[in-house]
């Protein structure tokens, strides 16, 4: 049990940087901008810190959900990392147009999802965490 709180704790702070990370992401750029209009492109180790989350998150889920009573939460946190995953490549190499504020609704419920695991997906005593 004292694993699974110590990934929905990651979880939560991992998405929650995750989301200041994709909101600091557009001023900066602006700023930088116009300090230096040749310049407008992220850098590369910028770009690096939104796989640094993806795994991150990845880590913290897969322990959250080892000991999760629900199975819909389980199920959930994985198809939002899905999606996440999927947006942030999107966003790396450019497939399709997306709006930049789709990657806002996977990493929001991310957090949503690690606080709703470990406020009610508890286990009380040994071996009763089996998914419902």
């Amino acid at each position: 049990m004292q694993k699974k709180l110590q990934a929905d704790y990651i979880g939560m702070l991992a998405g929650s940087m995750c989301l200041i990370h994709c909101l600091a992401t557009p001023f900066l750029f602006i700023a930088k901008a116009c300090v230096n209009p040749s310049c407008c492109d992220a850098p590369l180790w910028w770009r690096f810190v939104d796989f640094m989350f993806i795994i991150v998150s990845f880590v913290a889920i897969f322990y959250a959900t080892q000991n999760s009573t629900k199975q819909w939460v389980v199920v959930a946190l994985w198809v939002s990392w899905a999606v996440l995953l999927a947006v942030i490549l999107n966003e790396a190499y450019e497939v399709i147009y997306l709006p930049e504020v789709l990657v806002y609704v996977p990493a929001l419920v991310i957090v949503v999802l690690h606080f709703y695991n470990n406020r009610y997906c508890k286990c009380s005593e040994q071996g009763c965490c089996l998914k419902q």
